[in-house]
This record gives C-alpha cells, structure tokens and sequence, in this order.
C-alpha cells in the first residue's frame, strides 16, 4: 500500500511542477478526493449506499470535489484544484488528468431508466479546466479537451477538442506520443515553422479565408480590391 501511494505522489508530481516534495502533494484536494472516493466506492459496490454518500458528502466539504461514490476510476488520476463533478456511471482509466471545474455530467435517459449515461476517459487523457464532458461517450486514450470545450460525441483517440460545442482538431503525430501535454491543448506550427498554440493558429486560419471570401465577393461585383490596386499599380 505505501508503494502504491508514493506511486501516485510521483504520478502528480511529475505532471505539475508546482510542488517541491510528495509532502507537498499530500495537501492537494484531488489527492484528498481520491483517498475518499476508494472509501466510498467500496461502500457502494457492498451495497451500503447510505454510508458511501455520507463518505460522498464529507470529501465534497473538504475538497470541493463531486465523485459519485459509483464512479470506476483506475489508477494516478490527478484532480488539480477542484470544483468538479464527476457521475455515477463515469469510467476513468490510468494517469487521467483533470483541471478545475471540470463536469463529468450525465444525460436525462429517455426510457426513464439510469443506465450509462456519463462519460468514459480512457488512459491518459487530459481535460482542460472549465469543460463539460457529457452523456455516454468515450474520450479515447491520450484524447485532450481543451478549457472551456463542450463535448458530446466521442472523442477519436489522440484527437484534441476545442471550442463550443467542440470541434476536433489535427494533433501532429510529435505531440500525440508524448506523455504528458499540461492542460490538455498542444502547441502547432505556423507556415514558418514557428511553436504557436493550435487555437491561435485555427484564428489566423479563419481571418485568412474571411479575406478571401471578401475578395471573391468584390471581384464578383466588379469592385476592386486592396490587391488588386496593388498589383495595378494605382494604390496609394
């Protein structure tokens, strides 16, 4: 057991570098979080319900932290900060990464019976802060969510999801093996083989097609533009 447990102090440990020694470690909330929900989810599969949400409420008091004591969660996963909320019938598997204000939230069944209906994070996924993961979908393995991102519908493995509702973009395969990419959002590579961040780069790519779509308007209407008087030589 105490294997196990400096195990996992390295685990968060080697994916923030905030803190300076696994004692450090031990404040966090998510580990906290953690220590209560293995209580609770025992209670819960021995079928003392009572007692798991007793377990259930006193951990979200002290930590700021929602795990529905029926929530399956394998091994090393780091909640960083706080103020989530995970399921009942959520699945997370090994080395996961979750930042604040993150929901794992279930979808209202339309036969009136439970069911699955929360998500699944296979290994190593990484969820940005503020995202809302929900309904009974899969974020594949080394999936990332980037902060803020509403997602409801799969999530392919290595795929990275940004926006509202959440759109996939491409991972370049240098990105995509890496261990460990913090908060969940790569960086890409402009024309010029300059580092930015991907969302940054689908803007530049949206401001670009806008200025085509307006020279195409205006060179459908016989208007010339900017370009245009450029290459005619009659701008000032």
């Amino acid at each position: 057991m105490f294997e196990r447990l400096v195990a996992y102090l390295d685990s968060v440990k080697a994916r923030d570098p905030a803190p300076r020694s696994r004692w450090e470690v031990l404040t966090y909330p998510g580990v906290w979080a953690m220590f209560y929900h293995r209580i609770a989810h025992w209670l819960f599969e021995a079928e003392l319900y009572f007692l798991a949400r007793l377990v259930n409420h006193w951990s979200r008091w002290l930590t700021a932290i929602d795990i529905h004591p029926g929530a399956k969660i394998g091994k090393n996963l780091f909640i960083d900060h706080g103020f989530s909320v995970i399921g009942e019938t959520a699945e997370i598997g090994d080395n996961v990464t979750i930042y604040q204000c993150v929901t794992l939230g279930g979808t209202n069944p339309t036969n009136g019976v439970g069911g699955k209906r929360h998500p699944t994070l296979e290994d190593n996924v990484i969820i940005g802060s503020g995202a809302q993961i929900i309904g009974p979908i899969t974020v594949g393995e080394r999936g990332r969510v980037g902060a803020n991102a509403v997602v409801m519908d799969d999530v392919p493995a290595g795929a990275t999801m940004v926006g509202l509702k959440a759109r996939s973009t491409l991972v370049p395969a240098e990105e995509w093996i890496k261990e460990f990419i913090p908060y969940g959002t790569p960086n890409c590579e402009d024309a010029e083989g300059n580092r930015i961040d991907c969302i940054e780069k689908l803007e530049g790519e949206l401001a670009a097609l806008r200025a085509e779509m307006a020279e195409l308007k205006a060179a459908s209407k016989g208007v010339a533009t900017p370009i245009d008087a450029k290459k005619s030589g009659t701008g000032h």
